[in-house]
């Protein structure tokens, strides 16, 4: 593909990714109501918050969009949509059979292990990557059916496909185990790497969104500048297999590989970030072999007695920079494994992923779908309980019993409730029901044993106007924050007319 690209006249090489990013834009406006394109994050999303619940019309448009911007040459990964789509059609099936939130969650990482496996003819990676990434755990109740699916998946993409490696290793072999050094030294830089190319894409698509340039519009001017780059640099169109490949077997000169890391960093930024549909998986891989490439051709220029052949390096890197990227280290030895059919270079992939896996999670950047959703507002690290609590509204949980009194209530009365209960929280109303305050110990405990005051001292003195309160539309995750942020307990309340539920 590279040298039948590399023979057009370059208003071709340019016009092919700006019309494709103009189809692109009118889909996504038309079919998706302007919306983003979907991808892995929005299955985390779903899986965890929403009870595994995908839009099937979404799961579509991704799919076609994806076909569009790959076969335009877009500088995409094909995972994000085949993860989206098989998602899609798991969800659809679970609403379907009105399945119960735990059995929708098994089958949604189902539809993705199924998806991974036969978009990569890797089984064990598949059913690894669901696990991992979507479902959370590896309990047996999941393991079974999702790994099932898997090889569902595999067998089916085999029988029309064929049953071959992603990339064929022509020399991988592992001189010395005291390069493993080095190998922890390059998972450090393909980190770096990592980081530099997951902001790069956020940055890219907060530039854009600064910009009055409509959102249709911005895929066709995203293409014509991939376009650009590939009038000098072909390698970076679509998906890269051909250009990863040869970075895994031939001895490609270090001026060139830097050159790609660059451009291949800048193109996928451009595409991902004006609104091309795909994934991020294949352009870590396309990055990661040429990183490990450069880094293998000055290991072996410093230490040529102790240096692997190249092919190793760029093994290992692959598979640094794709697990960092994608935050699911086992997952990715296990890919890497899969698309190379390569057991002897398994553990210094190993060691370059977990260093890489380790950096990057220091730096604040545990996956690239990690910062998506972060950049959202959502943050999946606080587990999946938080989901729960927030399809729980606070009226549900609430106390219907509680203590109030009247702004005007004297300390004496307050003092009664709290020496039965020194832990209640008293609710201050006026005569509509509205809430004033809150009271309890913390609030009187300096004029508590002052007796002569009781006369002069009412409630409306002691009842923060800051106490903490919720709409009955408000879930329990709310609910939870406030309870810790404040000494006064969360109390629901009338949306419209500010008053106490009851």
């Amino acid at each position: 593909m590279t040298a039948a690209v590399a023979e057009l006249p370059w208003w071709q090489i340019v016009l092919v990714p700006t019309l494709g990013g103009l189809v692109v834009g009118l889909l996504v406006r038309y079919f998706q109501d302007g919306a983003r394109p979907h991808g892995v994050a929005d299955v985390m999303e779903a899986g965890v918050l929403h009870g595994g619940r995908l839009s099937l019309k979404e799961g579509a448009v991704a799919a076609l969009g994806a076909i569009v911007s790959i076969g335009s040459g877009a500088s995409v990964g094909r995972e994000g949509p085949a993860v989206h789509i098989g998602a899609s059609l798991a969800s659809w099936l679970g609403q379907r059979l009105k399945l119960s939130r735990s059995l929708a969650l098994t089958l949604l990482g189902c539809g993705v292990a199924a998806a991974v496996a036969a978009s990569f003819n890797a089984p064990i990676a598949g059913a690894f990557f669901a696990l991992e990434v979507v479902i959370g755990h590896y309990a047996l109740s999941a393991f079974a059916p999702v790994v099932i699916a898997s090889v569902a998946g595999t067998i089916v993409a085999r029988v029309h496909l064929g049953d071959f490696p992603a990339f064929v290793i022509s020399d991988s072999t592992l001189f010395s185990f005291l390069e493993l050094p080095a190998f922890a030294i390059l998972g450090l830089v393909c980190a770096v790497v990592a980081v530099i190319f997951m902001r790069g894409i956020l940055f890219t698509q907060a530039a854009w969104a600064r910009t009055k340039v409509p959102g249709w519009l911005r895929p066709a001017l995203a293409g014509a500048a991939v376009g650009a780059i590939a009038i000098v640099l072909p390698e970076i169109l679509g998906v890269g297999y051909e250009a990863t490949d040869r970075a895994l077997n031939e001895a490609v000169p270090l001026w060139l590989l830097i050159a790609l890391i660059a451009a291949k960093i800048v193109a996928t930024s451009l595409s991902l970030g004006s609104g091309f549909v795909g994934g991020v998986f294949s352009p870590s891989l396309f990055i990661g072999a040429v990183t490990g490439g450069a880094f293998g051709f000055i290991a072996a220029s410093i230490v040529p007695e102790l240096s692997s052949s190249q092919s190793v390096y760029a093994i290992a890197g692959m598979g640094a920079v794709a697990g960092a990227v994608l935050g699911a280290p086992i997952s990715t030895i296990l890919i890497v494994f899969e698309l190379t059919g390569s057991y002897e270079v398994t553990i210094v992939v190993m060691v370059a992923v977990a260093v890489a896996a380790v950096v990057t999670g220091q730096l604040g950047h545990r996956s690239f779908f990690h910062l998506q959703l972060r950049g959202r507002g959502l943050d999946l690290q606080e587990g999946r309980e938080v989901g729960l609590m927030r399809e729980i509204r606070v009226t549900h949980v609430m106390t219907p019993e509680f203590n109030r009194l009247a702004p005007t209530a004297g300390i004496a009365e307050i003092k009664r409730i709290l020496s039965v209960d020194p832990d209640a929280d008293i609710v201050v109303v006026d005569e509509d029901g509205r809430q004033l305050g809150m009271v309890g110990f913390a609030d009187i405990k300096d004029v508590a044993f002052e007796a002569d005051l009781d006369p002069l001292l009412y409630a409306a003195e002691f009842g923060p106007s800051g106490a903490r309160h919720f709409t009955r539309r408000r879930c329990l995750d709310h609910g939870a924050e406030g309870a810790q942020r404040s000494l006064a307990s969360s109390v629901a309340r009338d949306s419209r007319r500010r008053r106490l539920i009851n």
